[in-house]
């Protein structure tokens, strides 16, 4: 059984308060998989530079009951953990693997290390219009302080759903979390400028919708019922955004392929008016050779259609894509 978050840091917190011999010991007979996930949880921590002397004792005390440790025994060394006792103990193929995770889990601690340095006022303005979800992984990566006086400064309501997705978290991939913090930070620089307030909604709400494209369907539309429910208009363009015509190069062939079939070929022949090249190739490269003949003698015929046409005609062909994103179906590319 995976260990849950509060065990796994106090877990990896142990080890890297001990020396690297003693660390080895430790894990002899740890299922391959803990091993796996101590070891990114230990370059987090490596990583974002903050160590709490006064948990690590605790921790220690709680695990280690009655052992004593010399001070002058070696402190643990991240890169001989690795190198020397993850070989050791889950062979040389797998521990290549963890070291590929745990470059990945520094990147990520790395630009939350940027976060945390933020101006706090920044941070609540940047935070306070995100879904409550993004507010939690944000502050999850910060000092319990710095996070106390961020809470009491947004209103009552959004402060206890931010809580509450901090109490219960999420299991997000750790891609999710570089485009919630991107998004953040881009907020942040913006509100330096003059024109802070003023703030690009499509734009912004393009970004959530990428974001929420790669979270689990359940958990995805948990969040958009919760957007809903405070305001359905943002909630359906979300939706809409999480796939769009420019998307269409990212579509799986199969998945275009239904999509389609779907679409007569008037439309299709307006939808490819003055659109980008690549594109219009994808779509004649998933259409038979016989609709292809049809769409081409269709296009020579057509009159330039109006701006409004073309507009609607795409969205003929990204309606079923975006149902198909809805219902879990949707392959990408």
């Amino acid at each position: 059984m995976a260990l849950t978050e509060t065990r796994r840091r106090e877990a990896a917190t142990l080890l890297m308060s001990l020396d690297t011999t003693m660390a080895s010991e430790l894990i002899q007979g740890i299922p391959p998989e803990t091993v796996e996930e101590l070891a990114v949880e230990m370059a987090r921590i490596h990583a974002s530079g903050h160590r709490n002397k006064k948990e690590e004792s605790r921790i220690i005390r709680e695990f280690c009951s009655g052992l004593q440790k010399g001070d002058g025994g070696q402190r643990f060394s991240l890169s001989s953990f690795l190198n020397e006792t993850l070989v050791n103990v889950l062979g040389e193929e797998k521990a290549e693997e963890i070291q590929s995770q745990v470059k990945g889990a520094t990147v990520t601690e790395d630009i939350f290390k940027s976060i945390r340095t933020a101006d706090r006022d920044q941070l609540v303005l940047a935070l306070k219009d995100e879904h409550p979800q993004v507010a939690a992984v944000i502050l999850s990566e910060m000092e319990p302080a710095k996070v106390q006086s961020i809470l009491t400064l947004f209103d009552k309501e959004f402060c206890c759903k931010v809580v509450w997705k901090m109490a219960k978290p999420a299991a997000l991939p750790n891609k999710v979390k570089k485009k919630m913090v991107t998004i953040v930070s881009s907020k942040m620089a913006g509100s330096e400028g003059e024109g802070a307030a003023i703030q690009r909604p499509k734009t912004v709400l393009r970004e959530l919708a990428i974001v929420l494209s790669d979270v689990e369907r359940g958990l995805r539309g948990e969040i958009l019922d919760d957007i809903k429910q405070q305001d359905e208009e943002t909630a359906s363009m979300i939706v809409t955004l999480m796939v769009t015509w420019e998307d269409l190069l990212s579509i799986a062939d199969r998945s275009l392929q239904e999509a389609l079939r779907t679409v007569e070929t008037q439309k299709l022949a307006i939808a490819l008016h003055g659109a980008d090249e690549e594109i219009a190739e994808k779509i004649r490269a998933n259409l038979s050779e016989r609709a292809v003949t049809a769409l081409e003698e269709e296009r020579s015929l057509m009159q330039d259609p109006l701006e409004e046409e073309v507009a609607e005609a795409r969205e003929d062909i990204v309606r079923p894509l975006r149902q198909a994103n809805e219902e879990g179906k949707l392959r990408r590319a």
